[in-house]
């Protein structure tokens, strides 16, 4: 927690020992961390000329002699005045990366050798692609587009979802369009129900013409097709340019059109589209069934028997490809049934 703040493993752990005491001597802090006690000094020490933690004063006996380090208890420094200046160093010190980041970027633009060099750019190997893979997804700040299909080549799936979950875990927006086949591979049904409770939206599609990520909408990679199963994994690198704005309305078109995918007990289902519509008789149980009244109150209000209103509901859900009626209740509002 700590070390963000520039502190070691050793420190923080004699920091935070130190914390739940309003006093504690070398030998104290030694017991409870496990720590020499030589070493524990030596850390209270250096803990202390960081202004972190004080030499406190036994009651009566005036201030305590620095030499006598084993008898010497200590106490923290209220971490409001002391860990204050670390916060603003750090913060300094990430201003001054950003800024040399932003420096670098724009020399690199700059100093292309041509204008394609500054839009496109070709990655070979294994190693290449799946490195480049990895600074995208878990560079990205905001948002996160991606197209799946096909088995993974240069990138096995296992790295993917790790980078997919630490995206995910800093709020980035994740949105994946997958080919149909996709949930085909064995273990996909799992990690793909994990990765929505997570927060990712995943639709399906029934084909997608390529593969492809986009990060924060700056650079998007795009594997190439192999002309021979001997040839090494390639892609391309777009930066920000019309190219790139092509690839996000791809996209975008895609997803628009895309079913939802949703997670069920028993794994995860695509909205399905309906071979037909639902009759008119089915859409009065619809009705009366979204209003809250119970099966049995339904059936008599329309004159029908219990298990005709149940038959009548789960073509419903058939039709909607719902595991629940408040699946269905969704699917019927986005489908326009009423």
């Amino acid at each position: 927690m700590l070390q963000a703040l520039g502190l070691g493993l050793a420190e923080e752990a004699v920091y935070t020992a130190l914390l739940a005491r309003p006093t504690a001597s070398a030998r104290d802090l030694a017991r409870q961390t496990g720590f020499e006690q030589p070493e524990t000094t030596r850390i209270l020490l250096d803990l202390s000329a960081r202004g972190l933690v004080a030499i406190a004063a036994e009651a009566g006996s005036g201030a305590p002699d620095p030499a006598d380090r084993g008898a010497a208890r200590y106490r923290l420094t209220p971490p409001s005045v002391a860990l204050a200046p670390l916060l603003v160093e750090q913060r300094n010190a990430l201003q001054r990366a950003e800024t040399a980041f932003s420096m670098l970027t724009e020399q690199y633009r700059s100093t292309a050798a041509h204008p394609a060099g500054s839009v496109m750019e070709v990655v070979v190997g294994v190693e290449q692609v799946a490195h480049r893979f990895h600074q995208l997804q878990r560079g990205a700040q905001r948002e996160l587009l991606v197209f799946l299909l096909g088995e993974p080549i240069a990138v096995p799936r296992e790295d993917a979802d790790a980078s997919e979950s630490s995206a995910l875990d800093r709020g980035v927006d994740f949105r994946v369009v997958a080919a149909k086949d996709y949930l085909d591979a064995p273990d996909v049904g799992r990690d793909v129900r994990e990765a929505i409770a997570a927060g990712l939206e995943l639709r399906l599609a029934d084909s997608l013409p390529l593969k492809m990520v986009v990060s924060d909408r700056e650079r998007a990679m795009v594997p190439l097709e192999m002309a021979d199963s001997g040839d090494e994994p390639s892609a391309i690198v777009v930066h920000r340019s019309g190219l790139l704005t092509a690839l996000v309305h791809l996209f975008e078109r895609e997803w628009d059109s895309a079913r939802p995918l949703y997670t069920t007990p028993t794994g995860v289902r695509a909205e399905s589209s309906a071979d037909g519509q639902p009759t008119e008789g089915e859409l009065e149980v619809l009705a009366l069934l979204l209003a809250g009244i119970s099966d049995r109150r339904v059936a008599s209000q329309l004159g029908l028997s219990i298990r005709t209103v149940e038959r009548r509901t789960r073509r419903l859900m058939d039709l909607a490809g719902a595991d629940s009626r408040l699946q269905l209740g969704w699917y019927a509002a986005r489908a326009g049934w009423f």
